[in-house]
């Protein structure tokens, strides 16, 4: 591994998941060889930036931000990032980043399944699948989340992880490729217990280094 940092692109904060779940969250892994540049409202963010950031961390539904709950992306942007992660880039996507962008048809076919919904929380159990590289370190734990809820559109991706409760059990992991590029996506994560979970966060460093194109134990 190269001893550079990797420059990251991290998007945050939305009407219901503050900027303080994904800065917390990812400040308790320690070390990961990110230099992290943070985008919580992105009225003045422009996509020429993306070529500065070989990995983007995508942890913002499609709101401008926690007051502002207008859609902040459309189609030009998701086929901005698509574009991005095509030419060899990497982008890691966490919880509500797979929410609300149903106006953006190429950002969701990036993501290979977007969040249709959840019901009140609830007690999940998240259940990775034994032997799977991005699984390494992890085993199935059950925490108090938002169980989501989730409609697959790429019936080749690399399917990893699984959440069940009392609502049934659902796709919550997967990797998929998009052109020279990687994509990670994990959909738990509401409350910060679950991010400080020992398996999540093994689960989250795991993918981080897969997506991270200049990071070999990824591969």
């Amino acid at each position: 591994m190269s001893t550079d940092k990797t420059r990251t692109l991290v998007f945050c904060d939305d009407s219901a998941h503050p900027a303080s779940l994904t800065r917390d969250g990812l400040a308790a892994l320690g070390e990961t060889g990110l230099a992290l540049d943070w985008v919580e409202d992105p009225a003045a963010w422009r996509s020429e930036s993306l070529d500065s950031y070989p990995l983007v961390i995508f942890s913002k539904a499609n709101n401008r931000s926690q007051r502002e709950h207008e859609p902040w992306a459309d189609e030009d942007t998701g086929r901005a990032f698509a574009d991005h992660v095509a030419a060899g880039n990497g982008i890691l996507v966490l919880h509500s980043g797979t929410a609300l962008y149903g106006n953006s048809p190429s950002l969701c076919k990036l993501m290979g399944g977007i969040f249709t919904g959840h019901p009140p929380q609830c007690a999940v159990t998240v259940e990775p699948l034994s032997g799977h590289p991005l699984t390494a370190g992890s085993a199935a734990f059950t925490l108090k989340d938002e169980h989501y809820m989730m409609e697959m559109n790429d019936p080749d991706v690399d399917l990893f992880l699984h959440t069940d409760s009392q609502h049934g059990r659902q796709p919550a992991g997967w990797a998929r490729t998009e052109g020279k590029g990687r994509v990670g996506v994990l959909t738990p994560g509401h409350n910060p217990e679950v991010w400080r979970h020992p398996s999540f966060q093994a689960l989250l460093r795991n993918c981080i280094a897969w997506c991270n194109p200049n990071d070999n134990s990824g591969e």
